[in-house]
């Protein structure tokens, strides 16, 4: 069985594993990170992308506010790329607890939040599509977050200073000998292939899987799960961030993000990580919730939801969601007697390099490295592995190179075969990275399918370049086809009424009318229609 050998083993390939990776490689200490599917897998790509100022948790959590209030600062003067500082507003409407209008400056003022009271006619004069019956509004300092480009510049950096990772790679065992964790298991469920990682020190980084990691060495992290959702409309709604202005609760927040916004959050206690889902009824909720503080929302076109899992670390005897802290735990499993092995859980994406740094103070304290942190100074370099995922780059790409013979792979989002060949040749082909589908990984890394069409033709013209690329072969584009539409269809089905309806029965018609493509957990399994089909889907691709 092969064995690869590194300083730390980081497990998870979130923002948290990502800024740890690069830390730690900036201090000059090597690096392997192993992902069981692909990069921001987790919480870390099913957020709402809310930089947070610190103002959403004055009342319930000082600690984090001030720790958001001081991280969002450094964000944005290193990693501007990432962040669209849009600023945001708080707004109440008639019912909402007057006492925490009234206070919310003051408490502001304690964690040194900036915040300042504009009347609800400036605040509506900003955003329009506010209500017309908000009673008070403050402006705060909130931002928008790419955490895809955040996750893969972090670890795009990391690699260029030594560091390497492996997506697709699944722990499945930790070895533990005289007190250490000698060896660690690993399946690559691309290939089959196990092989052993041996590593002076093994950092458990995998957000709300970590509990079950850490019982693969004996330890316990007692953890909540907090399931939540989020729906995206097909249109930027506002310029800024708007959060209503009471105590956190669902369907608070609208995030815009490039040209979409992203609404939510629901928080919903489930008992296993893995069976996070979106449904119908959190969706009317959300919706039947936020239309208060802004009434389109109501007649809007939504064009996909998605839930994510908050991993709350439980102390005492809280159990409800809602209260347990938004802070991380980072825990030394020397009190577990294993003398190598750390665990850093919680928090939120806002504060993934704080965690990452205390992490590596910790790490570097036990290898007995004296080298400091440095990434509160040095800026996150820009990546061409991370690049692909801001909206309408692509488009500007392609009109600034204006190559006729560049042909438009999705149309939604307008990325051409240039870029998508490029991401391509950025993961490589054939290498360890390129994880159980090629098509899905390029989704992760652009624009595509994440418009109004939700893959329903781009999933079929990017499936037919990669035969022709020769990336895929046999049955295998199909396979990764269909699990692609079946994703899309996961977050599409929760908000099927009006146009995404009848988008719905067109999508149907050409992928199991015509293709006899039937997808599992919506209809009946049925066989696959077989690579020789494939002329059919580079006819509807349009390829040249």
């Amino acid at each position: 069985m092969k064995t690869l050998s590194t300083t730390v083993l980081i497990i998870g390939g979130g923002a948290t594993g990502t800024g740890l990776a690069r830390d730690l490689s900036l201090r000059g200490v090597h690096c392997l990170l192993v992902e069981k599917r692909d990069i921001n897998s987790g919480a870390s790509g099913a957020n709402h992308g809310l930089l947070h100022s610190g103002a959403r948790y004055v009342a319930s959590d000082s600690e984090a506010a001030i720790e958001c209030r001081e991280e969002g600062a450094i964000l944005k003067k290193l990693a501007p790329q990432c962040i669209d500082d849009t600023g945001g507003l708080f707004v109440a409407v008639p019912g909402d607890n007057e006492d925490y209008i009234a206070n919310f400056e003051s408490m502001c003022a304690r964690s040194a939040v900036p915040c300042t009271a504009i009347s609800p006619e400036e605040a509506r004069a900003l955003e329009p599509a506010l209500a017309d019956n908000i009673i008070a509004a403050y402006s705060v300092e909130d931002a928008a977050v790419d955490p895809f480009m955040l996750s893969l510049d972090n670890l795009a950096h990391a690699v260029t200073l030594g560091s390497e990772y492996r997506c697709n790679a699944r722990v499945t065992n930790l070895h533990i000998r005289n007190g250490r964790i000698e060896k660690v298991s690993v399946h690559d469920d691309t290939t089959g292939e196990e092989f052993l990682v041996e590593a002076q020190l093994v950092v458990n980084a995998a957000g709300a899987w970590a509990g079950k990691i850490a019982s693969m060495a004996g330890a316990k992290i007692h953890l909540l799960y907090s399931s939540g959702s989020l729906l995206i409309t097909q249109n930027r709604l506002t310029s800024r961030v708007i959060n209503r202005l009471r105590k956190a609760a669902d369907s608070d927040i609208l995030v815009p993000g490039g040209t979409v916004s992203v609404l939510g959050t629901t928080s919903v206690t489930i008992d296993d990580p893995d069976k996070s889902r979106p449904t119908v009824e959190e969706a009317d909720r959300i919706i039947d919730d936020a239309r208060a503080m802004m009434p389109l929302l109501e007649t809007t076109r939504y064009i996909r939801a998605y839930a994510g899992v908050r991993p709350l670390v439980l102390a005492g005897n809280a159990g409800d969601a809602r209260n347990v802290s938004r802070g991380f735990s980072l825990i030394d499993h020397a009190r577990d007697s294993i003398e190598n092995f750390v665990t850093i859980t919680g928090g939120k994406l806002t504060t993934f390099r704080l965690m990452a740094e205390r992490t590596a103070d910790l790490v570097c304290a036990k290898l007995g490295v004296s080298a400091p942190c440095v990434t509160r100074e040095v800026p996150l370099p820009a990546s061409t592995m991370g690049r692909w995922t801001e909206p309408g780059l692509t488009a500007k790409a392609w009109l600034g190179t204006r190559d006729v013979h560049d042909q438009i792979l999705c149309e939604c989002e307008m990325v051409s075969r240039s870029v998508v060949d490029n991401i391509i040749d950025t993961i490589g082909a054939e290498g360890p990275n390129r994880g159980d589908s090629m098509l899905t990984a390029i989704g992760l890394r652009s624009r595509v399918g994440k418009g109004p069409c939700q893959g329903g033709f781009c999933g079929l013209r990017v499936t037919s370049h990669l035969y022709d690329r020769g990336c895929v072969h046999a049955e295998q584009g199909v396979h990764e086809l269909k699990n692609f539409i079946e994703r899309r269809w996961r977050g599409f089905s929760p908000i099927l009424w009006g146009l995404p309806a009848m988008q719905a029965d067109l999508q149907e018609a050409l992928y199991c009318g015509m293709m006899d493509m039937e997808l599992n957990g919506h209809r009946p399994d049925a066989d696959t229609l077989g690579a020789d089909s494939m002329q059919e889907i580079s006819s509807l691709g349009g390829r040249e």
